[in-house]
């Protein structure tokens, strides 16, 4: 799933440029390049599949050159997860009837790609056994407001200790109660990588969100064809804008977690980056050739190019300069960047965002 814009990653996200074709990291890939190359020992390059906006395609067949325009998939509208899976799932039902899924954001970090893979098989084989739906399951390291939790509850009987059955998904939590979350042991950050079988997936979307459904099945037929892209012209701007996690995934009885532990990170914010990058002595993480510090402590800063950045007194703030942008925010206010977004495309236009 590459569509989205990732505000929150401005001013090096921008619409016309999000943050899935960045080198983010400042190690020589960009985030969905990273995440092409940890799929190949799963399944070959041909079963690849990058649903996107319209207006991102060329993107994608520039940094992925393994893969044919026909695998990529192109959204005219965005219409969040569900509709971006439902048309991916009819799209393989024309080729593989009993074909294994994995679905997988192409902008999250990874840093343990062998755990990742052996966790993903351990998924396969749970979905292929049940017909179940399977999401991976983050071990929390702190009490993060920013993701979604899954409470999970031992099953009678299973292959592996780390399938669980997932009780319940709870949103974005208040700090007290993401404490309280941290504490009890049984909740788990929801990763947004599901792992299912497309009989499975079919079912759910025929049960839980059957008008959607209904909808991409008029297009029998044509997937993979010449009519394929008039049909999904057609019929998206009537699909709901609507998550698989509130589609699907919070309703359906038949749910697995697998308790994962692969150094995640869904990337979401500059704070988040921060604790991935390498720190000074001060705690100072740094994407950039030519940045001075003086004075500075627990800042994260990302330069393009050859810039010049000299920085002193700053502690706790984030910096980011652009080819024609300059960001400097407080880490503890980051969640306001998305507002900065929104009031910047209506005082100063579009294309700054």
């Amino acid at each position: 799933m590459a569509g989205g814009v990732g505000s929150r990653f401005w001013p090096m996200s921008r619409t016309n440029f999000p943050k899935q074709f960045h080198d983010i990291l400042g190690v020589g890939k960009t985030l969905i390049q990273m995440t092409y190359d940890r799929f190949l020992p799963i399944c070959p390059k041909e079963n690849i599949l990058v649903v996107t906006n319209e207006r991102y395609r060329d993107l994608v067949l520039e940094q992925l050159p393994g893969l044919t325009r026909e695998q990529v998939l192109c959204e005219p509208f965005m219409r969040n997860t569900a509709p971006c899976i439902a048309y991916a799932s009819f799209w393989i039902a024309e080729r593989a009837t009993d074909a294994n899924i994995i679905v997988a954001p192409s902008d999250h970090l990874i840093l343990k790609d062998q755990e990742f893979i052996e966790n993903i098989q351990i998924s396969i084989k749970q979905a292929e056994d049940t017909g179940n739906l399977v999401t991976l399951g983050i071990k929390p390291t702190r009490p993060d407001t920013g993701y979604g939790y899954i409470q999970w509850e031992d099953l009678k009987s299973t292959f592996d200790p780390k399938v669980k059955r997932v009780k319940t998904f709870t949103e974005k939590p208040d700090l007290e109660l993401a404490k309280d979350f941290l504490e009890s042991g049984d909740f788990y950050w929801n990763s947004g990588i599901f792992i299912w079988t497309l009989p499975g997936i079919m079912h759910a979307f025929e049960h839980y969100l059957p008008e959607m459904f209904r909808t991409f099945a008029e297009g029998a037929g044509l997937y993979g064809t010449a009519e394929e892209e008039s049909f999904i012209q057609r019929i998206y701007p009537a699909c709901e804008n609507v998550s698989i996690d509130y589609g699907i995934m919070e309703k359906a009885k038949n749910v697995n977690v697998v308790l994962s532990d692969f150094g995640w990170s869904d990337l979401g914010t500059w704070g988040s980056l921060h604790t991935h990058l390498a720190h000074d002595d001060h705690r100072n993480g740094v994407v950039g050739k030519n940045v001075m510090m003086f004075n500075c402590t627990d800042n994260v800063v990302h330069v393009s190019g050859d810039k010049l950045a000299v920085l002193h007194g700053l502690n706790g703030y984030i910096v980011v300069q652009t080819e024609n942008t300059l960001l400097v925010c407080r880490k503890e206010d980051e969640q306001k960047i998305k507002q900065f977004v929104n009031d910047i495309k209506q005082k100063k236009g579009e294309h700054w965002a």
